[in-house]
């Protein structure tokens, strides 16, 4: 009796220190990869290697006791519980959450919230490398290294294929999966005759491809790309809007006529660009439109920081700034 006892106690202890393969990693977060690329415009491909590289696979200590998958320190900012390791320095803190999802969620919101991260939202959808090298001008890795180790990891797993995936294709599953979640943890936390409930993430709903619409960002701003046969009409009934929205936030007349692959904005764009983005060269065939298009940039914000009269017209070879003047 007591070599069964501890047969099945070496067996416990063996299937408890487990640890996840590089395949394994990909498989269990890659959803939640590209979810957050639908939602924030951060390549799928970048947020994986950097949590596999960040939390060697999800077996670091900080991922195991922290569910930190990106070695995200405490910072001034943060009022959530924390957990100490020696790192660059002794003691430091990090960031502690309850689950890995949490974790992932707060790695988006941290790189679209920090200024110095801005520039790398105007790099082209899938620019892998161009955010690796980015991240670590930026600062978010000392080591001089991390670019290639990124940028490695990629291409090694091909991890550039979610960059190109379709959320459909998962969508409808994730959904249910986190229904099971839901349930299953609403019965573990049951109390006497109430369930306590805990805050959800941000509905499944936020994250998806508005019917066959990809939803992509340009300064923090979310657009879709107008197909043959759109109209602003078909397009806000297509993905919920109000009519007049489309039209006032693309700054045309609701009869425009859209051509195929031209960016609808389906927010409203903002006052000045992305960090990084100071000015704009003027090329062939530009305008202020045409610019505050690009930017995702209101025009009379443009005319405001260039001291422009109204109907002031943009020289090839002239200097735009989209920022503040200097």
């Amino acid at each position: 009796m007591k070599k069964i006892i501890l047969g099945v106690l070496i067996l416990v202890n063996i299937v408890s220190n487990a640890q996840l393969s590089r395949k394994d990693y990909i498989k269990k977060y890659y959803k939640i990869a590209v979810r957050e690329m639908y939602e924030t415009g951060i390549p799928a491909s970048i947020t994986l290697a950097q949590g596999m590289l960040e939390s060697n696979n999800g077996n670091s200590m900080l991922a195991v006791k922290a569910n930190n998958h990106f070695g995200i320190k405490c910072h001034s900012s943060w009022k959530g519980k924390k957990v100490y390791k020696d790192d660059d320095k002794r003691h430091e803190c990090f960031r502690k959450y309850k689950t890995a999802e949490e974790s992932y969620i707060d790695h988006s919101k941290f790189l679209v919230n920090q200024k110095r991260y801005q520039f790398l939202f105007s790099l082209k959808p899938g620019d892998y490398k161009g955010w690796a090298k980015g991240l670590k001008k930026a600062g978010y890795a000392t080591n001089s290294k991390y670019p290639a180790l990124l940028i490695k990891l990629v291409e090694d797993n091909k991890l550039y294929k979610y960059d190109k995936m379709d959320y459909k294709d998962f969508e409808k599953e994730y959904k249910e999966e986190k229904q099971e979640e839901l349930v299953a943890e609403q019965e573990e936390m049951q109390e006497g005759d109430e369930y306590i409930i805990k805050k959800r993430p941000k509905p499944v709903e936020d994250y998806k491809i508005q019917l066959g619409y990809e939803i992509k960002t340009i300064n923090r701003v979310k657009y879709i790309t107008a197909k043959q046969g759109d109209t602003f009409k078909k397009l806000a009934k297509k993905i919920g809007k109000i009519t007049w929205e489309l039209p006032k936030y693309n700054e045309l007349p609701k009869n425009a006529k859209l051509k195929s692959g031209q960016v609808i904005y389906i927010q409203p764009k903002r006052n000045k660009a992305a960090f990084g983005n100071n000015y704009h060269i003027v090329g062939n065939g530009e305008s202020i439109y045409t610019i505050s298009q690009m930017y995702a940039v209101k025009t009379e914000s443009i005319k405001k920081i260039n001291g422009f009269s109204s109907n002031y017209k943009v020289k090839v070879g002239e200097k735009v700034w989209l920022r503040k003047k200097k």
